[in-house]
């Protein structure tokens, strides 16, 4: 039972460990979800309630990466306001449509965003020219159903976010890492509203994942800043590149 304070720390502590990955990663879900489904929810409620306690990962990721976020406005808030629609429609589809179809696509989503992040400096420089002209159409296509996917589901959104980031701006890694975090979150939030208005968010248990995960992205944030871009970069492909084989095999097997 989630009342219970034992499994009400493993839920906080679980939320500490989906901060510290979301933020350096984008793989919190990989988490806290399996968590919440240890704790006895079912898959879908367990869903719905990561969605509510990720807001805690924005949070403590933008707290904790300010210095990174400065001077991003300009093209964070056209992209946040994307993806906010986007993690909308995600969530509707969620809760209205079967999940067969999408579950067996999302390996492929997330192993090929791994492939383009770990390719990303190259893809960086075919794309140099339209790091100074905005936000363009393709990269905001790409954005709204990244958002989709991060309110229908969201387990390596980050991953698929950062790789789309890393392949059109040139900037460092830990800027773009932040941004990320901020764009992702994005898209969880007007999906969470519309999951706190189904019922089937467990309360107790997503505040337990949010507190930790508050501290978690704050440090995440931190540590990003002092580690090395390319072996970053490569361990979260990597990583990605796990979440995709594990979920293809639970998709198809």
């Amino acid at each position: 039972m989630i009342s219970d304070p034992a499994t009400f720390l493993l839920l906080v502590l679980a939320g500490v460990g989906a901060g510290l990955t979301g933020a350096t990663a984008g793989l919190a879900s990989l988490v806290s979800y399996p968590a919440l489904l240890a704790a006895g929810l079912p898959p879908v409620v367990a869903n719905v309630t990561n969605t509510v306690a990720m807001l805690g990962t924005t949070a403590g990721a933008a707290a904790g990466a300010r210095p990174e976020l400065a001077g991003q406005r300009a093209r964070l808030v056209p992209l946040c306001l994307i993806t906010t629609v986007g993690g909308a429609a995600g969530g509707l589809v969620l809760l209205f449509t079967p999940s067969g179809a999408f579950t067996a696509i999302v390996p492929w989503l997330i192993g090929g965003a791994a492939l383009v992040l770990m390719a990303g400096p190259r893809l960086r420089r075919l794309a140099e020219a339209a790091d100074h002209h905005g936000l363009s159409p393709a990269t905001g296509v790409a954005a709204f159903f990244i958002g989709v996917y991060g309110g229908y589901f969201g387990a390596a959104a980050g991953v698929l976010m950062l790789a789309l980031l890393v392949s059109v701006w040139s900037q460092p890694l830990a800027r773009t890492n932040a941004a990320k975090n901020l764009v992702t979150g994005s898209a969880n939030f007007l999906a969470a509203i519309v999951f706190a208005c189904t019922g089937k968010v467990v309360w107790l248990a997503a505040l337990a994942v949010c507190l930790g995960s508050l501290g978690g992205s704050w440090l995440g944030s931190t540590l990003v800043r002092h580690l090395p871009a390319t072996p970053l970069r490569i361990g979260i492909g990597l990583a990605g590149l796990g979440l995709a084989v594990v979920l293809g095999w639970q998709a198809y097997a």
